[in-house]
């Protein structure tokens, strides 16, 4: 379970990063900007919306917990600054760790029913990973977009990876 944990604070500690010090300017900024459409989401919409499927898979699907996600609202999304988006992910990493953690093998290796299909507990885990995934790597060519081509620093995985003594 430490791994799937650990694989999640890093893609929100690398989000976080991302945003940290941006205005609002830049985190509601769209790359091509499209007035029905979301052709491209500003920084704000895609961490509203990677805690939002996160929430959903983790807490939902995994948990049991009752449906309270709202997919329209996380795309609406416009932040006043990064402190609110950072609470975001405060949050939906505390509700992960709360649901991963009560999670025995048994449940592990056990299945749930979503939308009409059954999936595995341990593909729902990882769909959350891929899908987070994804969406940094939106978020990093939309920062760079913003910034004209700047990079924030992102360690290499191996000096992201948790020392084990």
């Amino acid at each position: 379970m430490d791994n799937y944990i650990n694989r999640l604070d890093d893609l929100h500690n690398q989000v976080s990063s991302l945003i940290a010090e941006l205005p609002a300017e830049a985190l509601n900024w769209r790359p091509i900007e499209d007035k029905d459409d979301h052709i491209t989401n500003s920084l704000a919409v895609l961490t509203a919306h990677l805690a939002g499927a996160e929430h959903f898979w983790i807490a939902e699907v995994i948990g049991g917990q009752p449906a309270t996600r709202d997919r329209d609202a996380e795309f609406a999304m416009v932040a006043a600054a990064p402190a609110e988006l950072l609470q975001i992910l405060e949050k939906i990493s505390q509700e992960t760790k709360q649901v991963l953690t009560t999670l025995g093998e048994s449940d592990l290796n056990g299945t749930r029913q979503v939308k009409g299909r059954t999936v595995s507990v341990r593909w729902s885990i990882l769909h959350v990973i891929d899908h987070t995934s994804l969406h940094l790597g939106h978020m990093q060519i939309t920062y760079q977009l913003w910034t004209g081509g700047r990079n924030v620093h992102s360690p290499l995985w191996y000096e992201r990876l948790p020392i084990h003594r």
